[in-house]
């Protein structure tokens, strides 16, 4: 058996030569004990942390019974969750999958059809917006648009139309007979956690119902909770026809789902979609936890609370650095520092001082903590960022 260079994986990720050997809350811990502040959270995915125990407990319990029996039998765990993401959203009904790309796939398959149904089968063509990341599979990659991810996978993906970020004119002049529907992200993550302004939404919404287009919210990111709301589209009171989801809704557990209205649903009947582990007990066990949690009275106040001290503590820190970071991005636990030098060069500098960030697009440092995160640990982690610019500065 040949490993050229000795390493077994694809070359696909620069992966950073740390080794964890488990982790707690907020914390990790190296396999040679040194302990690091995580505000990455598996890149806005480790909603409740590490080792959650009431997380693990759920997944150990169903783990003794049922791990698989795929989507040919009913399954009352699905149809909790399902209707649990239902009552706390727009949606009537839901497709769960193992990540975020299926639920982005999921949802430009449900508008095409909804078209096709209603006897418009030319109207397949998706509007999206320069900036955007919507996942790595060949449609998704066409809907995100950049070149560097579409690179050399042969041709495009037909059907999708970028426009520029805040276009108005572009945006109308895109529309044709052939357009079924727009999709974005009501927080761009990727794309260096830019802001859909409220006005914006709510004129994506006026368009499409003016246009007979489906809407769809990209929260795979933005979503469950990480803003101070359960979706983030709900800030500026905005509903879509069909939303993608996932990251936080498996609080590390691989899941995502596409929800939608009835409406929009009504061309995916049987055979026009599935997925052999969407919807898998162990991942309906873990779902249903991290919502008892996640949607627990009060919770999402403290994420606004905590929400509020960390973007203060960013902004003066761009006030003391202006030379390092020019202004905050985003908002609540989905923040980021928009950066003056190599953004690499601000995540090298955190990490010695055993603070975890990740990098985005346009120069951005993404901070995602834990939702469940204490006030003092949101202040060590402002206090080991200003730290590491202080050794910058010197």
């Amino acid at each position: 058996m040949s490993m050229q260079n000795g390493y077994p994986l694809f070359d696909t990720f620069s992966r950073i030569g740390l080794h964890f050997a488990h982790g707690n809350g907020a914390w990790l811990t190296t396999d040679e004990g040194e302990q690091y502040l995580d505000f990455t959270s598996g890149i806005a995915v480790n909603v409740l942390g590490h080792t959650h125990p009431y997380l693990i407990e759920a997944l150990k319990k169903q783990a003794e019974k049922i791990w698989h029996i795929s989507n040919l039998f009913e399954d009352p765990l699905q149809i909790n969750l399902a209707k649990r993401l239902c009552a706390a959203s727009f949606a009537d009904k839901i497709f769960f999958t193992n990540s975020g790309a299926e639920a982005v796939e999921c949802a430009i398959k449900t508008a095409r059809r909804y078209h096709h149904v209603n006897g418009n089968p030319e109207r397949f063509r998706i509007i999206t917006f320069e900036g955007a990341f919507h996942g790595r599979t060949l449609a998704t990659l066409a809907a995100t648009g950049q070149k560097k991810y579409l690179e050399g996978f042969g041709p495009k993906v037909e059907g999708f139309d970028q426009v520029p970020f805040g276009n108005d004119a572009a945006l109308l002049s895109a529309i044709t007979g052939e357009t079924a529907a727009i999709l974005i992200e009501p927080i761009q993550g990727e794309g260096g956690l830019r802001i859909i302004p409220n006005t914006a939404l709510k004129f994506l919404r006026n368009i499409c119902n003016e246009k007979e287009l489906l809407l769809i919210f990209d929260e795979v990111q933005c979503g469950i909770g990480r803003t101070g709301k359960f979706f983030a589209c709900e800030w500026a009171n905005v509903t879509p026809d069909i939303m993608s989801i996932a990251k936080g809704i498996g609080g590390g557990f691989p899941l995502g789902a596409c929800l939608a209205t009835m409406k929009a649903a009504k061309g995916m009947t049987p055979g026009t979609h599935g997925s052999t582990f969407g919807g898998n007990p162990l991942a309906m066990a873990v779902g249903n936890a991290v919502l008892d949690i996640v949607l627990e009275p009060g919770f999402l106040d403290h994420v606004r609370i905590a929400g509020d001290v960390l973007k203060k503590g960013l902004s003066a820190i761009v006030d003391n650095y202006p030379h390092i970071v020019s202004r905050t991005e985003g908002f609540g636990l989905f923040s980021g520092l928009k950066c003056v030098i190599p953004n690499i060069d601000v995540i090298s500098a955190l990490r010695n001082e055993k603070l975890l960030t990740v990098s985005a697009n346009t120069n951005v440092v993404r901070i995602f903590p834990p939702l469940n995160i204490g006030k003092e640990e949101i202040r060590d982690g402002l206090s080991r960022i200003e730290k590491a610019f202080e050794r910058i500065s010197r």
